[in-house]
């Protein structure tokens, strides 16, 4: 009989061992909160915040189990110490990694407990799959003391004070960004480049190069060549630069205006996008539990740290959008093939995030790693396959030309500064022994 409640015994802790072992329920915690971003309209730069602190509370949680990864404590500004767990102390690293993202990404989003939900969830998993009461306690508490020490330090980035920031001025300095059709909303977050940095030294460490100088009339000058690309590019589209922009897109909210009618549609973020890409690229890669975790971390913080950069030229430079010179000078009717967002030109963020995250994942799973990307499927749009990370991170800077809303020297120079940012967070953050 002890044989029989033995291998009864041992058979119980193997089911919750699979459960906390598969990578795949992380990428499904990550798409949880991905999901939350999407439904409440969170700006891309705030969901990129909401990603960067949700997945590095997992990632220490990893470090504390797993001696071959090492801790972002002393390699982040600011970044305390991180809890230890007591000697000998039973409890699940990885189920404790779960709980601390789900507790991080409910603190930073709303509704007010929108991933409580899915906390429980995870516990009552757990449970059922026979993980004993005393290890499921310590995982949680263990969670709740990296939860605390991550939640304190964000609240240090300065995201509190730049919601009270003053606000964008609009002038009527030719060449000088205005908000554009169809709701005319106002600059959004034009005080992002005051957001601590995670790996960069600040917003400015990879200032690009000037923009071409603004110039309407004369035709031989780079930016009225530029322009003049934009309108031609957006006449002419073809079938499969159509789907580029719209699988690209990747607008949180867009307004549609038919008539007197207006009505908002969804997409993941650009960030969201990029999430999903690190859970495709994990799968096909076979990546374990610690290796999944770790590759979301390190994308998330190129993606936070891309996205700080890229707004520290948009406000400097505030170059004006594509449509709101070729209404004015050239063609009152014409729009783009995709909603312009509401900030200014240059440098492109899909172009200099994407390039990030491209670095990053390059340097994780290699080159010329092969995929289909199917994150836009649930919105409709078929996949679209990659031979590279950095083939994707291109083309989606190409989109942006293709969906009229960007001149090709914000793609150039921002696809330039997101390598930039992506290469160094690959040279300094030292999370993972090199190969």
């Amino acid at each position: 009989m002890a044989v029989a409640c033995t291998t009864l015994f041992s058979c119980k802790s193997d089911e919750y061992k699979k459960v906390t072992s598969d990578p795949f329920l992380y990428s499904k915690t990550v798409k949880k909160l991905n999901d939350i971003v999407l439904e409440n309209n969170f700006p891309p730069m705030i969901a990129a915040r909401n990603y960067a602190y949700a997945n590095i509370a997992a990632y220490e949680c990893i470090v504390a189990g797993d001696s071959s990864y090492h801790t972002l404590s002393g390699q982040m500004a600011g970044l305390p110490p991180m809890p230890k767990p007591a000697p000998n102390s039973q409890l699940d690293y990885r189920f404790a990694a779960l709980l601390a993202f789900t507790k991080v990404g409910n603190a930073v989003t709303f509704p007010e407990g929108s991933m409580m939900g899915y906390y429980d969830e995870l516990v009552e998993k757990i449970e059922d799959a026979g993980m004993p009461s005393q290890m499921v306690a310590n995982s949680k508490a263990f969670a709740d003391s990296v939860f605390s020490v991550v939640m304190e330090w964000s609240k240090k980035d300065n995201y509190a004070q730049t919601r009270s920031a003053s606000k964008y001025t609009v002038t009527d300095e030719e060449g000088r960004w205005v908000p554009t059709p169809p709701s005319y909303t106002s600059a959004m977050e034009s005080h992002w480049m005051e957001i601590r940095t995670l790996a960069l030294d600040s917003a400015q460490q990879f200032k690009p190069i000037p923009p071409p100088l603004y110039s309407i009339k004369d035709t031989t000058a780079m930016f009225y060549k530029n322009l003049m690309q934009v309108k031609h590019e957006g006449d002419t589209l073809s079938d499969e630069e159509k789907h580029m922009a719209d699988f690209w897109d990747d607008n949180p909210f867009k307004l549609n205006v038919n008539g007197h009618v207006m009505f908002a549609t969804k997409k993941f973020s650009p960030g969201g996008h990029w999430m999903n890409i690190v859970g495709i690229a994990c799968q096909n890669s076979g990546a374990d539990f610690n290796t999944t975790v770790y590759a979301y971390t390190k994308t998330a913080v190129a993606l936070f740290d891309g996205f700080i950069s890229c707004w520290d030229e948009k406000f400097r430079s505030n170059v004006v959008r594509p449509e709101t010179i070729i209404n004015k000078y050239i063609d009152p009717d014409w729009r783009p093939y995709i909603q312009t967002p509401p900030f200014p030109a240059y440098i492109s963020g899909h172009s200099v995030i994407s390039a990030a995250a491209a670095e990053v994942m390059t340097d994780i799973f290699g080159d010329n790693f092969s995929y289909r990307d199917t994150s836009e499927s649930e919105f409709g749009i078929p996949p679209r396959s990659f031979k590279s990370f950095r083939d994707a991170a291109w083309e989606a800077s190409m989109s942006r030309m293709y969906g009229g809303i960007h001149y090709m020297f914000d793609l150039v120079e921002g696809n330039k500064q997101g390598r930039e940012v992506g290469q160094l967070v690959v040279q300094r953050l030292k999370m993972k022994p090199q190969k």
